[in-house]
């Protein structure tokens, strides 16, 4: 049976939305974050960081879905800890020479796109009127633009030869991302 979350509160960071499993599953993802550059040089380790990560990832949205614990808490959090923890994958590749320069927006195409329409939703919190959780819930072409960054994050740990074109996958789902977020609040009017 789906448990009822009372609607957030001015500000939308309440203590009782952040202890829902779903929450805690997404703040899991910012240690994992910090983790990462610290175990990247084994590659055991940097796949298990990243099943973790990919873990959370999905379990968070599942979790919201199935307990009726969709939030704008958790609407908001979930984008922010994937940001943290793709800087976090992108910054170590690029300083261990794993991924080329033009990697960096390759992967981060999604981020870039939707970091403007994140830092409105935030403002606005903060002035108060929290974030509907259709605002920032995720879409088709961002669980695809994510299963390419992982793609091509394992492409440069494990298979090389086949990272530039991991890259261009990439790019284009992430770029396509973040044009359907935009679409998506453009359409609000």
């Amino acid at each position: 049976m789906a448990t009822t979350v009372p609607p957030t509160p001015p500000g939308f960071f309440s203590p009782e939305e952040l202890l829902l499993p779903p929450n805690v599953m997404s703040l899991l993802r910012l240690p994992l974050a910090v983790l990462f550059p610290f175990v990247a040089a084994s590659r055991g380790s940097a796949l298990a960081v990243l099943a973790l990560a990919g873990l959370t990832d999905i379990l968070d949205g599942w979790l919201a879905r199935r307990h009726g614990h969709v939030t704008a808490t958790g609407a908001v959090l979930d984008p922010i800890a994937d940001k943290a923890f793709a800087i976090s994958v992108v910054g170590t590749l690029i300083a261990q020479g794993k991924i080329p320069p033009w990697g960096i927006p390759a992967l981060l195409a999604r981020e870039i796109l939707e970091a403007p329409l994140l830092v409105r939703v935030l403002v606005e919190a903060r002035a108060g009127a929290g974030p509907r959780v259709d605002d920032v819930r995720s879409n088709a072409p961002g669980k695809l633009a994510t299963v390419a960054q992982f793609a091509a994050v394992m492409a440069a740990l494990e298979v090389p030869a086949v990272l530039p074109a991991a890259l261009l996958v990439a790019a284009v789902t992430g770029t396509v991302a973040g044009v359907a977020y935009w679409r998506r609040e453009l359409d609000r009017g």
